[in-house]
Order: structure tokens, then C-alpha cells, then sequence
């Protein structure tokens, strides 16, 4: 039975819901995390999060579930108390996350002090993520000009949730359909008539009118920009652009380092690696719809 330092069992683990939120937030806090309020909404709501109380009151641990079809789902928000650190909480949570998800390849973001334990529970890196942060710099050639984007309305809602489905491989639009209301802009790149008839019959490219959409959301002082997906590296830079231009203070955008579409171009524009995690995964992994044009996450609490 999992106890704290004096002795006292904790209750067993539970479903969260919306009315948890504060001692979620509170959590995070705990673990010097930003209070992330908007994302834990987000994730109490359409994911399945899932905690143990503490004896003296809030959340001693969280673990959140997201899924995206029966075969796949991914873990976010792996949190234990600082007060409650080894005492087995984090085993126990992930030990139920996977029993919730059954059969399904699980992925996550793991820091290197998580690594081990997810590690002995059986997942396995199969990329890298780093945390590219900082003011970023607009280049003297685009002078204040726009990149080719435009705003999302609510008539690009069905190519989004399209686009995305090809390029993620699973259908994750029970998330993005919240977008518009969690995001602070949301921006899309469309294809002229010419160019995507010539890629629907090349069998590659988008049937759905667009080649990238992309979203900017508030986390404490940094705004996030994710998810980036797009057809060609050139497209992820025009929506960088375009998100940035609108921000005061510092822009986050989690991505692969090994990919050479955009690590150089952003150390360029002023953003630094500030972080960074593995990708691991659990049960039977392998790529999915067009990884190509997967260049960031909704969250780093959305693998």
C-alpha cells in the first residue's frame, strides 16, 4: 500500500474532472511549472486525467490520457508533489494510465529525470524534442509583411480537421475543434486551385485546400506555438512568421532538433534551445500518416 513519510495510505487513484482544476493548477505551481490554467481546462475536460488526493488536501500526483483512435493515445502532465516525491506515486500512475489505455501505442515527452522509470515500464525513445525559446527577430527582407497566411475561419474547420487527420494518422479533432477558443490566433496557408489538383494526383500532397495551419496560445509569460503542420518547411516558416509578428515577449516552439527544416532558421530569428526531451513510446510504434508534416505539438502534454 503507497503511503506518505508518516505512515498515511493514499487514497486510491481517481478520474478528475472540471471541479479539480485549482489543485491541478496547484500542482503544476508545486513542480515549478507555469500554472498553466488554460491547458489544464483543456485537458480536464476532453482528455481523461486522472490523480491521487494528498492526506493534507489537494493533489499529491495527476497523469492525463489523451486519445485519438483505438490503437493510439498519448500521456501528458506525469506530476508528483515535491512533499510526496519517491514514495511510488508516479509507478502507480502510469501503471493505471496504461491499464486505462489497454492495447494502444502510448506516447510521451520525457525529461531526462523521468526517462528511467519509463523505461523499466516498457517504453523506448524513439526521437528527440528540444524547446526552442526566445524574442523572435523578424528578417529585414519580410519588413513587416505577412508570409502568405491568414486567420482561420470558421469555414476552414473541415480542411484543418482533414489536414491534420493525414498528417497525424489518427483523428485527434474532438482536441482541435477547441482551437478557436484556446488558442489566442490560429492561422492557415491555403493552395491555389493548380497546385492542389496537381497533389491529389500526385497522391501526396493535400486534397483539403490548405498546406499548413498553426496556432499560438499563452502559457504564463511565453506563448506556445503549436500545433505547426505543414506541407513543406517553407510553409511551418511562413506560419512561424506570421504567429510572431503578433507577439510581445518571449515564443516557444517545441520541435525535433534532427530535422533540418527549422532548428538553424530559428537560432537565426532568435530563439535558443531551452530544453529539451525524448519521445518515447509504449507497445507497438510506428510511423503514422506523414510525420514529414508534423513540425510541433499541440503540447509537449499532447505527444
Amino acid at each position: 500500500m503507497l503511503a506518505d513519510r508518516n505512515g498515511v495510505p493514499f487514497p486510491p487513484i481517481r478520474r478528475l474532472g472540471r471541479q479539480d482544476l485549482k489543485h491541478c493548477v496547484a500542482l503544476s505551481v508545486d513542480r515549478g511549472w507555469s500554472p498553466e490554467e488554460a491547458k489544464w481546462a483543456l485537458l480536464l475536460e476532453e482528455a481523461e486525467a486522472f490523480g491521487v488526493d494528498a492526506p493534507d488536501g489537494g493533489l499529491a500526483g495527476s497523469v492525463v490520457l489523451a486519445r485519438y483512435d483505438p490503437g493510439l493515445a498519448s500521456v501528458g502532465m506525469m506530476l508528483v508533489a515535491g512533499r510526496y516525491g519517491r514514495r511510488g506515486l508516479g509507478r502507480a500512475l502510469m501503471t493505471h494510465l496504461l491499464a486505462q489505455a489497454e492495447n494502444a501505442t502510448v506516447t510521451l515527452f520525457a525529461t531526462d529525470a523521468g526517462k528511467p522509470l519509463y523505461a523499466k515500464l516498457g517504453f523506448r525513445v524513439v526521437r528527440r524534442s528540444a524547446a526552442f525559446v526566445g524574442g523572435f527577430r523578424q528578417s529585414a527582407a519580410a519588413n513587416g509583411k505577412r508570409g502568405g497566411s491568414r486567420p482561420v475561419t470558421e469555414a476552414d474547420m473541415a480542411a484543418i480537421l482533414e489536414f491534420d487527420k493525414a498528417a497525424f494518422g489518427a483523428d485527434r479533432g474532438y482536441l482541435l475543434r477547441r482551437l478557436p477558443g484556446f488558442a489566442d490566433r490560429l492561422r492557415v496557408i491555403e493552395t491555389d486551385d493548380a497546385t492542389a489538383e496537381a497533389a491529389g494526383a500526385g497522391g501526396g500532397a493535400s486534397i483539403s485546400g490548405i498546406s499548413g495551419y498553426a496556432a499560438a496560445w499563452r502559457n504564463g509569460p511565453i506563448t506556445v506555438i503549436g500545433p505547426l503542420i505543414a506541407a513543406s518547411g517553407a510553409d511551418a516558416r511562413r506560419l512561424i512568421t506570421d504567429l510572431a509578428a503578433e507577439v510581445r515577449g518571449q515564443v516557444r516552439i517545441d520541435l525535433d532538433p534532427d530535422r533540418p527544416e527549422l532548428p538553424e532558421w530559428l537560432l537565426n530569428r532568435g530563439l535558443q534551445p531551452a530544453s529539451r526531451t525524448a519521445v518515447m513510446a509504449y507497445g507497438d510504434w510506428k510511423p503514422r500518416g506523414d510525420p514529414s508534416r508534423l513540425y510541433a505539438p499541440i503540447s509537449v502534454a499532447l505527444a
